[in-house]
């Protein structure tokens, strides 16, 4: 009884571990969601905030300064991709594909500028990485109790602030906000800065805590499952958590029955089940991506009346 006890938290501790990049991105990705601004470029800032906190920190010693310009990282994306979607009225899709694409290419050139370890940054020290608090055995480092705080938080912010009244309000119906005298670009911004914040956050985590380095496209389209969860979650934040939990318990399960043996088969192949968390995204999505309502003025640019 006390063996299934352990496997249990060891789990559901691989569960949270896995799921906190998942969690912090799409509560950033849900308030540029809700404002209506799609943000495909989640993926792009995690990246990028995954290498800056890795270089940062080995540069400098401090685990901090590392989570420190995984933001300021971050946040130059989500202010490029503000000023294209937002003041210039681009294409949000592209923009964001074009973020991703920026990242995924800088952080390997950077990495071979200030490196030369072929894209990849130098092995972290327990001194200059974010190491659990409590359970060593858990991975439960300071990132993780912030992800579990960030779900009520938003859910706080969206649906019981004033501010949480006027995003909602400009990602249904931004020309009665402009009406009302507040300003849709002003409201839009601090919705795609907010998602840079926690984007970065993320990308952290994933380097400086979960791992002990950058490598290179190291996320792994965690930003695309992030988007997934929102979705999945109706654009809603416990429900996104919902799905953010249940993307990293698969993950934890296929991590554990990696080099499993089926009788008649053989050892399954280990990219089977890393592939397990991409199809069960794209089969949720096939199924619920229909019944999910968006805000109805996302992905629309918006054009001030004169």
């Amino acid at each position: 009884m006390h063996e299934l006890g352990s496997i249990l938290f060891l789990m559901a501790a691989a569960t949270l571990r896995t799921a906190t990049p998942l969690i912090l991105c799409a509560m950033g990705g849900l308030f540029s969601e809700k404002s209506g601004i799609i943000d495909v470029g989640l993926e792009g800032k995690m990246l990028m905030a995954a290498f800056f906190a890795a270089a940062t920190a080995s540069l400098t010693g401090s685990p901090w300064a590392g989570v420190g310009a995984a933001i300021v990282a971050s946040e130059v994306l989500a202010l490029l991709h503000g000023f294209a979607c937002i003041v210039h009225r681009g294409n949000q899709v592209v923009s964001g594909v074009a973020l991703n694409i920026l990242a995924a290419g800088l952080t390997v050139v950077l990495g071979n500028a200030w490196f030369k370890q072929g894209g990849q940054t130098p092995s972290l020290s327990h001194s200059q990485r974010l190491m659990p608090l409590v359970f060593p055995n858990a991975g439960d480092s300071i990132l993780v109790y912030v992800a579990l705080l960030s779900v009520p938080f938003t859910w706080w912010l969206v649906s019981r602030t004033r501010f949480g009244l006027r995003l909602r309000a400009v990602g249904e119906m931004p020309l009665a906000v402009d009406a009302a005298g507040i300003s849709v670009t002003w409201l839009r911004f601090r919705a795609v800065l907010l998602c840079g914040f926690f984007a970065g956050l993320a990308g952290s985590y994933i380097s400086i805590a979960q791992n002990a380095g950058f490598s290179r496209d190291m996320t792994a389209g965690q930003g695309f499952i992030a988007l997934a969860a929102i979705i999945f979650g109706k654009w809603r934040p416990v429900p996104a958590f919902g799905a953010c939990l249940m993307f990293g318990l698969l993950d934890a399960v296929a991590i554990r029955l990696q080099g499993l043996k089926v009788p008649g088969i053989g050892e399954v192949p280990v990219q089977l089940f890393q592939a397990l968390p991409y199809l069960l995204t794209m089969f949720l999505l096939a199924g619920f991506i229909g019944r999910a309502v968006a805000p109805k003025a996302i992905g629309v640019p918006y054009t001030k009346e004169h």
